[in-house]
């Protein structure tokens, strides 16, 4: 299982994990962005780059840096799998064999190292005891030390299949034509690499986006607040208690989200509020929809697939705002579930897919999915058996499905499906092939906004 995935992401394993450990290897500017860039306008008032926060800047200035060692890290990532089907098909084996070889090869994890990552995270794990929790730590510790050999295996092959380095793919004169690699004599150009990470280069360059207009959203409506005060007279508090606080009836964040909203856009529609900071234009990936559950009209123009874990908390929250956004499109959006089960941290995340798909094949997914994400702190097997009988599924078929190796071996391809295009973690969600980056109601909404336009539905 781990060493499925070990393949399929390869060419992810030097990707990025968060945005923000970015700013750690970004330079301070960057040629194309400087701090004077105007990026909105209001009326009276101008927003530039140094109107962003801090960290957010930085990373606008440094954009450009952060593209480059994407580029860097996408042809390394190139190089390892060519170099990996090379071998494999001089040893007449697949690369999943191969690479099933060199896991074989890896030590189990020694006590004193299980203790060492239990101590350092106790705290993430929940305090939970260490006999516990070891199948995950030994998970993540063998997942570790099995790309090491990978990476090591990679590095031996440069020799024997003749590896060349080409023109740097961050050169600014690159063209389409130049060799920036070769193995075997076979040469790989710089059209074939743009090709073959299009997307993946757009997903760097949205996730700064989507910091940037975040960021710059705050600073506006804070700057307009203030504004806002100036013409009635009281502080800028006193603005939020009136249009906000005192409009409070249940108290609830979603409440209290909406009126700030609201808010938002009477102060952006009065001050005439223009944004001249652009999107980079959308990249879809070749993700699909398979033969996984699906909601929704399935002629809908619009299709929203979301990688889930049903023990991942941020999925349980973000799996209802997602629900809502939805509705407001009527027939023109459809949603599709396919799993991603974090097995590494989550330990009942693959039982717990199984179960859905068993729910699944007796018509019950979605309002099975439901109970698993509001009872994400039992999803023993004795629990899940106890949801499908609370909904009155055929137990037997239940336990024949959820035990299925076709069962198992679907969750499996939705998860190398999910790594092969971009899904790093969950929940991962993606609008007509375009990965988001901003997973909110209006990050929804103008996502769907902008494949209707562009499918001409809107």
């Amino acid at each position: 299982m781990t060493v499925l995935i070990v393949h399929q992401s390869f060419r992810k394993m030097m990707k990025l994990g968060s945005i923000i450990s970015l700013l750690l290897i970004l330079v301070a500017t960057s040629i194309g962005q400087k701090p004077e860039d105007r990026l909105a306008t209001a009326t009276g008032l101008t927003f530039s780059a140094g109107s962003l926060s801090g960290p957010v800047q930085k990373l606008y200035l440094g954009q450009n840096t952060a593209v480059a060692a994407e580029r860097t890290q996408l042809l390394g990532s190139l190089v390892g799998e060519t170099l990996l089907q090379a071998e494999a098909k001089a040893q007449g084996v697949t690369v999943d064999a191969l690479l099933a070889a060199t896991a074989k090869k890896v030590s189990e994890p020694s006590t004193a190292e299980i203790k060492a990552v239990y101590d350092a995270n106790r705290a993430a794990l929940g305090e939970r005891p260490l006999e516990q929790v070891t199948p995950q730590i030994v998970s993540f510790l063998r997942n570790g030390a099995e790309q090491k050999a990978v990476t090591e295996l990679i590095g031996a092959l440069k020799a024997k299949h003749k590896f060349t380095a080409g023109k740097d793919i961050i050169a600014p004169d690159l063209k389409p034509a130049d060799t920036v690699f070769s193995i075997a004599a076979k040469l790989f150009t710089a059209a074939e690499f743009e090709s073959r990470f299009k997307a993946d280069l757009y997903d760097i360059k949205a996730e700064i986006a989507a910091y940037v207009q975040l960021d710059l959203d705050n600073a506006i409506f804070s700057a307009l607040v203030a504004q806002e005060a100036r013409s009635r007279d009281p502080e800028p508090a006193d603005v939020l208690a009136v249009e906000i606080t005192n409009k409070l009836k249940d108290f609830t964040d979603n409440e209290r989200a909406k009126l700030e909203d609201e808010l938002k856009q009477r102060l952006f529609t009065k001050y005439a509020v223009k944004i001249l900071f652009k999107e980079p234009v959308p990249v879809a990936h070749d993700v699909t929809a398979d033969d996984d559950p699906v909601s929704g009209d399935p002629a809908a123009p619009v299709t929203v697939i979301m990688f889930s874990d049903f023990q991942c908390s941020a999925c349980s929250a973000t799996h209802p705002v997602l629900k809502k956004a939805l509705t407001e499109y009527g027939n023109k959006v459809r949603l599709v579930v396919r799993d991603f089960p974090l097995e590494s941290v989550h330990e009942n995340a693959f039982r717990a897919a199984l179960a859905a798909n068993a729910a699944r094949q007796q018509g019950k997914f979605f309002e099975y999915i439901e109970v698993l994400y509001s009872h994400q702190d039992a999803l023993d097997a004795a629990s899940l058996s106890r949801y499908a009988a609370e909904l009155g599924l055929n137990l037997k078929q239940f336990e024949l499905d959820s035990n299925s190796e076709k069962t198992a071996a679907e969750i499996r391809k939705d998860m190398a499906d999910g790594v092969k295009n971009g899904a790093g973690g969950t929940p991962t969600i993606y609008v007509n092939g375009v990965k988001l980056q901003i997973l909110s109601a209006d990050g929804f909404r103008h996502a769907i906004d902008r494949a209707l336009a562009a499918a001409g539905t809107k």
